[in-house]
């Protein structure tokens, strides 16, 4: 009987993870599947483990290879593979006994390429955040695309999805060798997908380990398979989506460029790795480091100079700084904003100003933390601040909007970054039904506008009218 879904399990080495990652497998909710375990050339006891389930199992089946690494690993079971879908899963991760049945559900609902979701971290057997996938699946998106949405150029990995075998095959998709054969394959599908349904659940378990390989990041060889990856990438996107190159290189100054900060921070002889830095820098656009944040462009400025005791210091600066590092104003007539980094103006380094320039990392956070009625209008409480930027602000305004109209309200400033205004319902007749708190700050010169939050739910502040009566106006928070 052909089942539904085939699930590739390549595994070299991981005697003591594989009976718990099997096991997941074993009681998904989605029973209809058939487990390809891959031996890539195991030398410890994981081959015992995976007979042992054969033997118990009819939905397991095992092959082997000598030693190639994951990637033809995967190819080989994709090739054994005969359900109508097809899911990747590491032999040292769990996935959750659902994780299955709902991205299943929701491509036999929608008739989407591939099905992915959320992915946490296991940690010495806790569940944290993933880093890596942070920002991605905050909500439920159904028959989307990355061009549309490009948060997903952050999810880069093959084993919180499921995929259409018939697309997997249609697209030719194929995992390289090497140690991050993932990354390529991974946007090939999101690019080559007609259309992506994002379930929002957490649907992998993703551990943690010191001894796995992608935890060695800091070693040369693995900064180059890397880089090798970022390439490969690179050119899919060039020639397929180009729209995407911009977040992708983002996202590799943001994330996988740290390993080579960490790599110079402890080598004692960095001039290979200074070769291996100036290459990844060069295999970015332009754009992209131009546009980095400050404190990053100031880390790869002395990167690119091999000015690594320098480098250093700007991570250790970093690391002592829980927050953000602040954002200064600098000049009395024309303030430009900064970082307040070490080494600015040093007239040694002569670092230009422009790699300081935090101006375009502003952001206002302003919120409303209470809304009470006095019986003849509202009061409401709320705080509005600078990011980064410890002063007070020089001056308020708010105003209430419905889209067409703006009443401007009175503003009383309290403590540092604290005002106070009431709303008087008879200013809103005749507008809404919704209305929205809007505030302009200056500071120094800087403008900066922005909707007031809800402080509580985190979420856009609104008064709501539902309607009017002859004594007046019923408005609910």
């Amino acid at each position: 009987m052909i089942p539904l879904l085939s699930v590739v399990v390549p595994f070299y080495n991981v005697e003591q993870y594989l009976t718990e990652c099997l096991k997941s497998l074993a009681v998904q909710t989605l029973d209809d599947l058939e487990v390809i375990m891959v031996d890539d050339g195991s030398c410890d006891g994981s081959r015992r483990i995976a007979e042992d389930f054969v033997a118990r199992d009819g939905r397991f089946l095992l092959i082997e290879q000598r030693n190639l690494g994951p990637g033809p690993a995967r190819n080989k079971g994709v090739g054994q593979a005969r359900g109508t879908y097809i899911a990747f899963a590491d032999a040292d991760d769990v996935v959750p006994p659902e994780a299955y049945e709902r991205m299943v559900a929701r491509l036999a609902e929608t008739g989407s390429d591939l099905a992915c979701g959320a992915v946490a971290r296991l940690v010495d057997g806790a569940l944290e955040e993933s880093i890596l996938h942070e920002k991605v699946f905050r909500r439920p998106e159904l028959c989307t695309h990355i061009t549309d949405k490009q948060v997903l150029i952050r999810d880069r990995t093959v084993w919180n999805k499921v995929y259409r075998r018939d697309f997997w095959e249609r697209a030719g998709l194929e995992f390289p060798a090497g140690i991050y054969e993932d990354v390529p394959v991974a946007m090939q599908a999101h690019v080559l997908a007609t259309s992506v349904d994002m379930v929002g659940d957490v649907v992998y378990h993703w551990r943690r380990r010191e001894s796995s390989i992608t935890q060695c990041r800091n070693e040369l060889s693995n900064l180059n398979e890397r880089l090798t990856a970022i390439r490969a990438v690179r050119s899919f996107l060039d020639e397929r989506a180009p729209e995407l190159l911009d977040g992708f290189d983002a996202l590799v100054l943001e994330k996988d460029i740290i390993f080579l900060f960490q790599a110079l921070e402890s080598s004692e002889e960095p001039e290979p790795l200074l070769d291996l830095a100036r290459a990844w820098m060069a295999a970015l656009s332009p754009h992209a480091l131009a546009t980095a944040p400050s404190l990053r462009r100031l880390e790869l400025h002395l990167m690119a100079r091999g000015l690594v005791r320098e480098l250093r210091t700007i991570r250790d600066f970093r690391r002592s700084r829980e927050d953000a590092a602040r954002i200064v104003p600098r000049g009395r007539r024309n303030a430009r904003w900064f970082g307040d980094y070490p080494f600015f103006r040093d007239r040694r380094l002569k670092i230009p100003d422009d790699v300081f320039d935090a101006r375009d990392e502003l952001k206002l956070i302003a919120r409303v933390e209470e809304c009470t009625w006095t019986g003849a209008e509202y009061r409401v409480r709320g705080h509005v601040a600078i990011h980064r930027v410890d002063r007070r602000i020089d001056r308020l305004n708010l105003w209430l909007s419905d889209g067409r109209r703006k009443i401007p309200l009175d503003v009383r400033r309290s403590r540092r970054h604290g005002f106070v205004t009431t709303i008087d319902p008879a200013r809103l007749e005749g507008g809404g039904p919704t209305w929205r708190l809007q505030a302009r700050t200056e500071t120094r010169g800087l403008v900066l506008k922005g909707w007031l939050r809800d402080g509580e739910a985190n979420s856009a502040w609104r008064l709501s009218v539902p309607g009017w009566s002859r004594t007046g106006m019923d408005i609910t928070q």
